[in-house]
């Protein structure tokens, strides 16, 4: 029964998890969190967490009542995310393996993701979503890689609505994209936006170039509101999202969707008969984006298809998705030997072999 530990701190959480045989026995983490209309830079964010990486480790060994002895693999984040702040995890966590002597294992953070959500929802072989900050994916399995079915040609979906926030200065905390769902919530009037997918990928910089041009000019002359800003920018980039994870489904003969990054998380629509489907173990009242679950969600329906997600524990970055791919990674042979520990901040899902499944 290995124990495996994971390091996650890619972008703005620094996280510590430790798993063992799919059971969760600690996920501690903390937020790099900046004042409205700002963005946060590498540096800065590897700084804030140098300065709290340790506490949340020993957080860590507290909550799952164990010691270094009883740790069997160290796990990090090798990429893909930003320079310093990966540099400074893998630090920690090569030093951490020497000192404990244990093996290390460099992980794939969007394969951390992906693994975290097949553990917890237990989707058997689902087409996959990944949405967050920094990455756009359609994603499913063949032979032996995640392959990547369709993807952002420029930037995130994640980025392109913290950089809406940043235009019209709402708040950080606790994220730019929590903001502005609850703000696109009140919208009632959509602003006609680009609508640019291409085959199986999609564009989100015309979107977000439109609206930076755009924005003050629609708010200073009472055309629409910030809400609904927010409620346009919101409907424009789902309906992309959803279109190309259809397609990816109807490529693949695929009856599953799981949604993971922070983008999206999980929630029940009963009132839809749309079920979100989780381990009841895991139930838990936050949620990255429910427009986009119910978007989905309506999809999947009229599919006959089913829709997997995780809660927010699982689908925000965090330490313990890392020891979850660790752990498999470590079950099927793999270790990183410390010359091979670097870190990179391009690292496609499609790269990594995927040994542990069949």
């Amino acid at each position: 029964m290995p124990v495996v530990i994971g390091f996650e701190g890619s972008a703005n959480k620094i996280g510590v998890g430790i798993i063992r045989d799919g059971e969760v026995l600690s996920n501690p983490r903390r937020t790099y969190i900046t004042p409205p209309g700002q963005g946060f830079l590498p540096g800065e964010t590897a700084k804030h967490h140098r300065g709290v990486i340790l506490t949340v480790l020993q957080e860590a060994l507290d909550e799952a009542g164990l010691k270094a002895a009883d740790i069997d693999c160290v796990a990090y984040t090798k990429g893909p995310g930003m320079g310093a702040p990966l540099v400074t995890v893998a630090i920690v966590a090569r030093t951490v393996a020497q000192l404990w002597g244990k093996p290390l294992l460099g992980v794939n953070h969007c394969i951390g993701h992906i693994e975290m959500g097949r553990l917890i929802t237990n989707a058997q072989n689902p087409t996959v979503l990944y949405v967050s900050g920094g990455n756009t994916q359609v994603i499913a399995y063949s032979e032996r890689r995640y392959r990547i079915f369709g993807e952002t040609i420029d930037i995130a979906v994640g980025n392109c609505l913290d950089r809406l926030a940043r235009v019209i200065k709402i708040s950080n905390d606790p994220s730019p994209g929590y903001n502005i769902e609850q703000m696109a919530k009140k919208g009632n009037k959509y602003i006609e936006l680009p609508y640019t997918v291409k085959g199986m990928d999609v564009s989100f910089s015309g979107i977000l170039s439109y609206i930076e041009d755009a924005a003050h000019k629609l708010l200073s002359t009472g055309q629409c509101t910030p809400e609904d800003l927010c409620f346009s920018l919101q409907e424009t980039l789902f309906a992309m999202l959803v279109e190309i994870t259809e397609r990816a489904m109807a490529h693949c003969g695929s009856q599953e969707v799981l949604i993971v990054g922070g983008v999206g998380c999980k929630c029940f629509y009963a009132h839809l008969g749309i079920s979100v489907l989780s381990a009841s173990k895991h139930a838990f009242f936050f949620s990255g984006n429910l427009r986009l679950q119910e978007m989905m969600g309506v999809m999947c329906k009229e599919r006959g298809a089913r829709l997997f997600a995780t809660d927010e524990r699982f689908c925000i970055d965090n330490g313990v998705m890392i020891a979850q791919a660790g752990w498999e990674m470590f079950r099927s042979g793999h270790v990183t030997e410390l010359s091979d520990s670097w870190i990179t901040q391009r690292y496609r899902t499609d790269e990594v072999e995927v040994t542990w499944r069949d």
